[in-house]
């Protein structure tokens, strides 16, 4: 069971945002595991989104540039690309949204996440906002 610590962005609006990942400005998430990385969007996105039904990626086994579109998430009222935010070869797409897209709502950094990818550049892990960084970005 992975355990997270959560920063609290405002005192009366409590969003999840751990602090042992890494963030970009376009809302995704990123687990680095050595030269893995898993992806996925942020409790704020999914909550912008609202109800995501649907969840599209096609560019298993592509290597995905930096800040390239990897996929799309629709969602009841819209649909938005997913922009990948490290440079490298997605590997794995969670099976599990197929049949049950809606946990990237209910729980947007476990179940939920959305690809896994062998990071091409290592150096732009760099480049990725810290959680305290990204609270300020969507407050």
């Amino acid at each position: 069971m992975q355990r997270f610590h959560y920063i609290c962005v405002e005192q009366d609006d409590f969003m999840k945002i751990p602090s042992n990942l890494k963030y970009t400005k376009d809302h995704e998430w990123v687990s680095v595991d050595g030269e893995i990385a898993i992806v996925g969007i942020t409790d704020f996105a999914q909550s912008e989104l609202g109800d995501i039904v649907y969840i599209e990626i096609e560019t298993i086994g592509e290597k995905v540039g930096q800040e390239q579109v990897f996929g799309s998430i629709e969602a009841v009222k819209t649909v938005s690309d997913l922009f990948m935010p490290l440079s490298g070869e997605i590997l794995e797409f969670n099976e599990k949204l197929e049949s049950n897209p809606e946990l990237v709502n209910s729980d947007p950094y476990g179940e939920g996440w959305m690809v896994k990818v062998k990071i091409s550049d290592s150096k732009e892990i760099e480049e990725l906002m810290s959680a305290e960084d990204y609270g300020k970005l969507v407050h």
